[in-house]
């Protein structure tokens, strides 16, 4: 089972992963926290990504990916990590931490933590 993060979501629809990514989420169960759907639709709405939220492409994803809710503990979590970042990317890493799911993703704040399981 893997986490995307927001930018592994945008590269997965977009068709821009890297091979080592491509194998990885092409083998394993794909989640998500519902903060990755509300950064899509922030930055659709900002006109920093364009993307068809009615998309075939788009609806097949949202069947195979399943979505962790935020939980207290996930929230908790979220403010104990060893870094710093931006709430959207503290509550995917925390949703890692919480259910053990390792998290696959580019940010390098993120990938210097000692505590979030990565892919």
């Amino acid at each position: 089972m893997l986490n995307l993060d927001t930018h592994l979501v945008v590269a997965l629809l977009d068709g821009s992963l890297s091979s080592k990514e491509t194998a990885l989420v092409s083998t394993e169960p794909l989640v998500i926290s519902p903060i990755v759907l509300w950064e899509l639709a922030k930055l659709v709405q900002l006109r920093r990504l364009v993307m068809d939220f009615d998309s075939l492409e788009f609806r097949n994803f949202l069947r195979q990916v399943s979505v962790v809710p935020i939980s207290f503990e996930i929230a908790m979590a979220s403010t104990q990590l060893d870094f710093h970042s931006d709430p959207a990317d503290e509550i995917i890493a925390a949703t890692s931490v919480i259910h053990r799911i390792p998290l696959l993703t580019r940010d390098r704040k993120i990938r210097k933590s000692k505590i979030v399981p990565f892919a």
